[in-house]
């Protein structure tokens, strides 16, 4: 077995993971089942298959999406982690410390796909700093999110 380590974990800190292995089947799925999990226009999921998964704090609720399948996510702040189903554990690739290794492969459930996600990579692109309009609040954001690492403890004292 690789003794590759990916880390990860939800938004506000509460569960925190480790996989250990190879993680090579990255995939979307474009579902509506998936669409509503994540709240958005499609899921990215990274398979565990073939390497090894740890709950490293906290451990996620599950809701029975299907007869077949679980979804994991944080209870406290609702970030989607896991798609459970017969053949395996998938991880929400978002919710990894470093998604960026993770691209997908293939696309599932194409039947379910928005007309308009082909043509995301088109539309105009802005960095959130160059928003002049929202200077005054961006400049007040304090984030409270769990940072992309492991801590010790969370949130800090």
């Amino acid at each position: 077995m690789s003794t590759e380590i990916h880390t990860g974990g939800c938004q506000c800190g509460a569960i925190r993971f480790r996989v250990t292995g190879d993680l090579k089947d990255a995939s979307i799925c474009h579902c509506r089942m998936c669409q509503k999990a994540f709240g958005a226009y499609y899921a990215p999921l990274v398979s565990t298959r073939g390497a090894v998964l740890e709950w490293t704090r906290g451990e996620p609720k599950r809701f029975q999406s299907s007869n077949v399948v679980r979804r994991g996510f944080c209870a406290d702040c609702g970030t989607p982690l896991t798609y459970e189903a017969p053949d395996g554990v998938a991880v929400a690739a978002g919710a990894f410390d470093d998604p960026r290794p993770l691209a997908p492969w293939v696309q599932y459930g194409v039947e379910g796909k928005l007309p308009y996600v082909d043509d995301l990579p088109a539309l105009p692109q802005r960095r959130t700093e160059e928003d002049e309009a929202a200077a005054a609040f961006l400049a007040g954001v304090v984030s409270y999110q769990h940072p992309d690492h492991d801590t010790p403890a969370w949130p800090p004292r």
